[in-house]
């Protein structure tokens, strides 16, 4: 990417067309009509952030049997326009036409907020190695919000509206179940509905709107994903952050094996196999929150603790101060009046980690676990069925 580039001109002109490009798919409706119609699409761009190009990608529906399997309603106009664009090549082909071997493809999920956008694509671009890859880009946009939905403690009979209530008797937020949705739409899409992905084997980085990743976060994680097998055979995924999102690391001279964080983690096909397997754990258990869902009923239904590989200093840093489908607008975007202010140390430029060092094992780690029941959120049964459909989309 940018990062090896020594005409600053050059390098400030290839950034901002990547991020013209970004910005202007944000403009879009994202589409995704199934069921609730919650919305959901993601955005594939090229190899290169500072030369890349975005093509929209909407759930596919190849055929008319896979629609009536489904229960999809009829596609919209701009669900159809959507669906056409999904079809284009990602762009800089030309530029890229090859892929380094072995590359770790990335993820990029974002919301609505486009301040925190930049930063992470700014970020993106001073990272080394970025133009070996692949860099997709899933974005949600505007929760679906069905007729006559019961709201708050509304009760469904007295008040003549539609849903279930969950575990405390809170009927469904379309802002915060699209958060869960989102995310296991994506996770089903990149790994089984991309003709772009479909072969590939190795790890994939998923990364957030509010995530600030360092220079060196990329070869470190190449690293950390070679090391795994021999290291740390029981860790399922390589992460580029501490689970504790206010940690910077120990800085110790070891690789740490943690439970997997929700800051910069990667894992390959065969960890995502034992994932879907496990559909029901996820779309049944009254939790809005994805990542709260795998630690509380996905991972501890594997039946061994699930470790993740990372080093003692972070490459990543979560810089978020406010939920999802906040802080959208220009002076309320939660980032220090528009700004961040991550230091960035020499350190962090370059691979940082030693493949001589051993690996110690947090063990007794705080945070959720089996038994917890949820925040709940999540007990409507078309949310559930919904999510259980999206585990179906791309089966032959």
């Amino acid at each position: 990417m940018a990062a090896n580039c020594k005409n600053p001109r050059s390098k400030a002109g290839a950034y901002r067309r990547f991020l013209s490009i970004v910005l202007v798919t944000l403009v879009g409706v994202l589409l995704l009509v199934v069921l609730l119609g919650t919305n959901s699409v993601s955005i594939f761009v090229s190899q290169s952030p500072n030369e890349s190009s975005v093509n929209v990608l909407s759930p596919r529906y190849n055929n008319s049997d896979n629609r009536l399997i489904l229960n999809l309603p009829k596609q919209s106009e701009l669900s159809i326009q959507l669906e056409k664009r999904n079809q284009l090549r990602p762009r800089n082909t030309d530029l890229y036409p090859k892929l380094a071997q072995n590359h770790i493809t990335i993820v990029l999920y974002v919301h609505n907020r486009p301040q925190y956008l930049k930063v992470v694509v700014e970020s993106l671009s001073k990272v080394v190695g970025i133009s070996e890859t692949l860099l997709i880009v899933s974005h949600d946009g505007f929760p679906g919000v069905s007729p006559n939905d019961c709201k708050d403690k509304e009760d469904a009979a007295k008040k003549h509206c539609v849903g279930n209530p969950d575990q405390y008797g809170n009927h469904r937020s379309p802002k915060i179940v699209s958060l869960k949705h989102h995310w296991w739409w994506m996770m089903n899409t990149v790994w089984d509905g991309l003709k772009e992905t479909e072969g590939h084997t190795g790890h994939i980085l998923f990364i957030e709107e509010d995530h600030f990743i360092f220079p060196n976060a990329y070869r470190n994680l190449q690293k950390l994903a070679a090391w795994k097998p021999k290291k740390c055979p029981d860790c399922y995924a390589a992460n580029l952050a501490p689970s504790d999102v206010n940690s910077r690391g120990e800085n110790w001279d070891s690789l740490i094996a943690e439970r997997m964080g929700n800051v910069g983690y990667s894992f390959n096909r065969t960890i995502w196999r034992k994932i879907h397997m496990k559909t029901r754990e996820f779309c049944l258990f009254d939790e809005y929150n994805w990542d709260i869902t795998m630690w509380a009923t996905v991972y501890p239904s594997f039946g061994r603790p699930v470790y993740t590989l990372r080093g003692p200093k972070t490459s990543a840093v979560h810089f978020g101060k406010c939920g999802l489908h906040q802080g959208q607008g220009g002076r309320g975007a939660c980032i220090d009046n528009g700004a961040v202010n991550i230091a960035v140390e020499d350190v962090d430029k370059v691979v940082n980690i030693n493949s001589k060092w051993e690996v110690q094992f947090s063990e007794n780690q705080p945070g959720y676990k089996a038994g917890f029941k949820g925040w709940g959120g999540w007990g409507d049964e078309r949310d559930r069925a919904l999510c259980l459909k999206f585990a179906e989309m791309y089966k032959n």
